[in-house]
């Protein structure tokens, strides 16, 4: 018998580690179930390890974020393949010659190897976690465990497509408020650099004192001219140090409870992220995972730190024995209408088909709330760009009219 290391997660979601002895991987695999454990890696124990470092490497290289697009059509296609009775296997084998991305390729035909190895299609996710969310191979296991994967892949999507289209709505409602911001930006610049400097010639041959508005106007182009660049290198420096201490949890919770108390940004964030774990948890409950380990799983794939806190430790309550609508409600961060219909699926034993629905509603809730932003942020970003356009036209038109006056 060989040793080997393994990591695994238990029923409440934690991460277990140890080394164990067993006759292959897969038989180890099969010990750790019969323990109530996930397995999510298993490793001989060995001296090779410039062979393992290679692996690991290799393993990464692959291990890259699938788009939201590519994961829903990777997921249909392999559940219709499965559908026409091709064995998973010869179904990878097939999504993996088709695809035109080299890493892709890659990523497929590594997850094609571990299940030729006995590993289940479940366990292969998890090998790859940047790739496949925790929630597909909790979800895949339980389709296999029950023998209707095909169509527990088919429900995953069902969900990713429609999270790619929720996503692509918020993303095009928010894309014209960018657009104003910038050429706002770049009109204002060009105007205080290229405009204003011209203007300051035909003052400067002037006795009497200009008016304030001028003054700050000239003072700022000045500045612009000659310390422009330096302003936005130290612009980019600063992006560039927050994006490296937002990699940070601890910076990354206390920005994110930050953006909890902005008005309307707080309430766009929280509807994106209670409609994600409410469609995320329904699908787990419909796949027959435990209600407390789909409720750690659904908060995992969560981007708000706090609101992931609160819905873990909304499933220590459900594992104490609370119920999940009392514990949903004491997060904060969920309406009345999502817990009524929580509280009526608990009472019905039709949790699942509830959640969905509440889901439903949460993104629905969601794109008026962006809509609602969007209706704000349009004319208010115009409002700005015409005032201090406004303010440079008056800033140079104020001198002349005061020599005409002094005329």
């Amino acid at each position: 018998m060989a040793a080997y290391s393994w990591q695994a997660l238990d029923s409440a979601g934690s991460l277990k580690k140890g080394v164990s002895q067993a006759d292959s991987p897969k038989h180890l695999r099969q010990l750790l179930r019969k323990d109530g454990l996930n397995p999510v890696s298993v490793e001989e124990v060995s001296g090779r390890q410039a062979q393992k470092s290679r692996e690991k490497k290799r393993g990464s290289a692959v291990d890259r974020k699938m788009s939201p697009a590519d994961l829903a059509m990777f997921t249909r296609q392999l559940a219709t393949l499965l559908r026409s009775r091709m064995p998973l296997e010869e179904c990878l084998s097939v999504l993996s010659h088709q695809t035109n991305r080299n890493w892709q390729r890659h990523l497929l035909t590594a997850l094609r190897s571990r299940v030729s190895e006995g590993m289940s299609l479940a366990d292969a996710f998890r090998q790859f976690p940047r790739a496949f969310p925790a929630y597909f191979a909790s979800t895949a296991e339980a389709g296999e465990q029950a023998g209707k994967l095909e169509v527990v892949l088919e429900r995953l999507a069902d969900y990713a497509e429609e999270a790619n289209t929720t996503r692509q709505k918020v993303t095009l409602s928010l894309l014209y408020p960018v657009v104003v911001a910038i050429v706002a930006i770049i009109v204002v610049t060009i105007l205080l650099v290229g405009v204003v400097p011209k203007m300051i010639e035909t003052f400067e041959h002037m006795e009497q004192e200009l008016p304030l508005l001028t003054r700050a106007m000239i003072g700022i182009s000045e500045f612009l001219q000659h310390y422009g660049i330096y302003f936005a290198a130290v612009v980019v420096l600063l992006v560039f140090l927050f994006s490296l201490a937002y990699r940070g949890e601890a910076f990354r919770r206390r920005m994110h409870a930050l953006y909890l108390r902005i008005p309307l940004v707080s309430r766009v964030i929280r509807e994106v992220n209670t409609a994600r774990f409410l469609r995320t948890y329904a699908i787990l409950l419909g796949s027959s995972v435990s209600a407390t380990n789909g409720m750690n799983i659904a908060a995992r794939v969560l981007g708000n730190l706090p609101i992931r806190d609160a819905l873990r430790n909304a499933a220590d309550r459900v594992r104490e024995g609370g119920s999940i609508a009392n514990s949903l409600k004491r997060t904060g961060y969920f309406s009345p209408m999502t817990l009524n219909l929580v509280a009526s699926g608990e009472a019905s034993g039709n949790l699942p088909e509830m959640l969905e629905r509440a889901g439903d509603g949460q993104e629905r809730t969601l794109q008026a709330s962006v809509s609602m932003v969007v209706g704000i942020l349009e004319p208010l970003l115009i409002v700005i760009m015409g005032v201090l356009v406004l303010l440079i036209v008056l800033a140079i038109l104020l001198p002349i009219f005061q020599m005409n006056t002094a005329i």
